[in-house]
């Protein structure tokens, strides 16, 4: 009855007509409103950073972008800042050797209270993640579980999870005072690489404990950094390969190999500062002296047969998967080398010639400190220790002994590592 009033008349029918046009409007809008809520929460692959983005959002989707950089960069500013400040509080963690120590984790977060960023590489990683763009921020799925965004506080990065730890992917296996401690510490400062400080010896003396055993000496990881360790032993024991190889067959192997000669010489030299009443290395390098028959049974001697040992580990992996590090380039050349070692784990060329400062004094590399000091940062003082004299004789005729196993070995890795000049 009141419908056919209301219909009689012409103002309340006109009137009656635009609220049922608004009605449908609105609930059409809802509708399509429904729709792109479902496929936007629903996308399988997120934009790239890289892509274009189409429609009416590419306007608005830029200026977020331009807006998320700026703030990360000012964040970025000022934790430089605040570190410089603090320089000589923080001396102790960020240059002394316990930069090094196992217990560094080598990461920095930022969370509510921003922390300061301990070394160069930790910069260089926080410049990569200025480069974050908001196509990140709107698939919270693409992120690295490294970080969430803080949406309380625009611009800063707190964790996700401090990693896990995992069993390594690489191992530096030998050789004993080739130059794997330099190599080790060298390695460190890319953040990519995390690696045990101490060598943990398990697959030559502590295989008994097991895996699990094995890997909680292993500091955690988060996903795309490579797990390390160096136990220069593992080159010359036989069952080695067989170990690691059960573990996985696609462990990376790196060994650091020097001059046989001089290796041997190095050898006895920290024998001796450990035990001076050792007998010379004289007595020790020969069976008779007479004769010139070389004692290939004194370790330090066997461990410079290089060639022996590699036939050992192509038992189990091909060549592509073992690097081998020259100790002598590691001195001269370190950018080199570590670059090298780079392209072989497929990570980033992060560390280079800017790392690198030469000291006279200890005759190799040490690692600059943080970017802007001048002061290096060295090895221990147990490396570089002056070698006693050998009598030239005796040298000659251990280079005599190794040149035929130096030339197989050359033929094996295929590269000249000039030993016998």
């Amino acid at each position: 009855m009141a419908f056919s009033r209301i219909y009689s008349d012409p103002l309340s029918r006109s009137i009656f007509k635009k609220f049922l046009v608004m009605l449908c409007s609105l609930l059409t809008s809802l509708y399509l409103l429904h729709c792109l809520t479902e496929r936007c929460s629903s996308m399988p692959i997120p934009v790239k950073a890289s892509s274009q983005v189409a429609g009416f959002f590419a306007a608005e989707l830029d200026d977020l972008r331009s807006l998320r950089r700026k703030r990360l960069l000012q964040k970025w500013t000022t934790v430089s800042k605040q570190g410089s400040n603090r320089k000589s509080a923080d001396a102790k963690h960020t240059f002394e050797f316990s930069w090094f120590d196992d217990a560094d984790t080598g990461q920095v977060f930022y969370g509510p209270e921003p922390q300061v960023d301990r070394d160069y590489s930790e910069n260089r990683e926080l410049s990569r993640d200025v480069q974050l763009s908001l196509d990140d921020i709107v698939s919270l799925k693409r992120l690295s579980p490294r970080f969430m965004v803080n949406t309380v506080s625009t611009g800063k990065l707190s964790p996700l999870g401090e990693g896990t730890k995992k069993l390594p992917q690489a191992l530096i296996i030998g050789v004993k005072k080739g130059g794997t401690r330099a190599l080790l510490e060298f390695l460190r400062v890319h953040p990519d690489i995390r690696a045990v400080g101490a060598e943990p010896h398990f697959f030559d003396r502590n295989y008994e404990n097991g895996l699990e055993w094995y890997r909680e000496l292993m500091p955690k990881t988060l996903e795309g950094q490579i797990t390390m360790e160096k136990t220069p032993s593992y080159f010359v024991t036989r069952e080695a390969p067989a170990r690691i190889s059960a573990m996985s067959r696609d462990t990376k192997l790196i060994v650091v190999v020097r001059d046989p000669v001089t290796r041997a010489i190095s050898d006895y030299t920290q024998t001796l500062s450990k035990k001076p009443d050792i007998p010379t290395f004289e007595s020790l390098t020969f069976k008779n002296r007479t004769t010139g028959l070389i004692d290939t049974s004194w370790s330090a001697i066997q461990i410079g047969i290089y060639a022996k040992h590699l036939d050992n580990w192509l038992q189990y992996f091909p060549m592509d998967q073992i690097l081998f590090v020259s100790g002598e380039c590691l001195i001269s050349d370190p950018a080199g080398e570590l670059g090298r070692v780079q392209d072989f784990l497929g990570l980033k060329r992060i560390i280079t010639d800017k790392h690198f400062y030469f000291n006279q004094t200890k005759g190799f590399p040490c690692l600059k400190k943080a970017e802007g000091s001048s002061k290096p940062h060295c090895l221990g003082k147990t490396k570089g220790r002056t070698h006693p004299n050998i009598h030239p004789e005796v040298v000659q005729r251990l280079r005599d002994f190794y040149r035929p196993f130096n030339m197989k070995f050359y033929q094996m890795t295929g590269r000249i590592f000039g030993w016998n000049d």
